[in-house]
């Protein structure tokens, strides 16, 4: 599913160059559940937001699905990424002008889904993740464990075939942690690929494979 080849990432100044990844290679087959470990400012987030699509400004080599997405237009790889990925940010990337509800709406709007199915399926995930009484609310009206519920449910709302997730258990109480690794491990078994960044080593072990890097290099995987 996803290939990476000598991936490397740096910020130039002047001369001299910052390197945030270097030389990544890596495999990650349909179906598998990784987790990305490593200490802070290993990395870690920006091979993430790389495997993402987010982040274009890289060397090397990426093919997602069979597709070289280093020589992708921004158009392909927007319809690549809308269709195929779902991304739970660390920061929740909420659109705040709009409520709960709408922000559910928005991955299932781009896969074309009829509007009294879209009706059906937010219903459904609103019940799922206990956040129905905040359908119509707006993002700044709730507070960080709410919008990062909101921001999970919004990544696996559409079925993904791929998920990533950016710490995504990071701002709930350990229940509600659970209950989304829980979430996690049902949509893998369902057959969704999941990679996610923790410094849990408990989360980390709802997975198959822990990838460790350490100063932008993969050191374990």
């Amino acid at each position: 599913m996803i290939s990476l080849r000598d991936v490397e990432k740096f910020y130039q100044h002047g001369p001299s160059r910052t390197y945030v990844l270097r030389r990544i290679n890596l495999e990650v087959k349909a179906g598998e559940f990784i987790s990305i470990m490593g200490p802070s400012g290993a990395g870690k987030s920006t091979l993430l937001h790389i495997i993402g699509m987010h982040d274009t400004a890289w060397n090397g080599e990426y093919d997602f699905l069979d597709q070289p997405i280093q020589k992708l237009d921004k158009k392909r790889r927007g319809e690549l990424y809308k269709q195929n990925i779902g991304f739970v940010f660390q920061s929740y990337h909420l659109i705040d002008s709009l409520t709960v509800y709408e922000n559910l709406d928005i991955p299932l709007s781009y896969r074309n889904v009829k509007k009294s199915e879209r009706e059906a399926i937010v219903c459904d995930t609103l019940d799922r993740f206990q956040i129905v009484g905040k359908k119509d609310l707006f993002p700044n009206q709730l507070s960080g464990g709410q919008q990062q519920l909101v921001a999970v449910a919004r990544a696996m709302i559409a079925n993904p075939r791929l998920i990533l997730a950016d710490e995504p258990t990071g701002n709930l109480h350990s229940s509600q942690g659970r209950e989304i690794m829980e979430l996690f491990r049902k949509l893998n078994a369902a057959g969704a690929t999941i990679i996610q960044v923790t410094h849990s080593e408990v989360n980390a072990s709802y997975g198959n494979r822990v990838v460790q890097l350490a100063d932008g290099w993969i050191v374990d995987h």
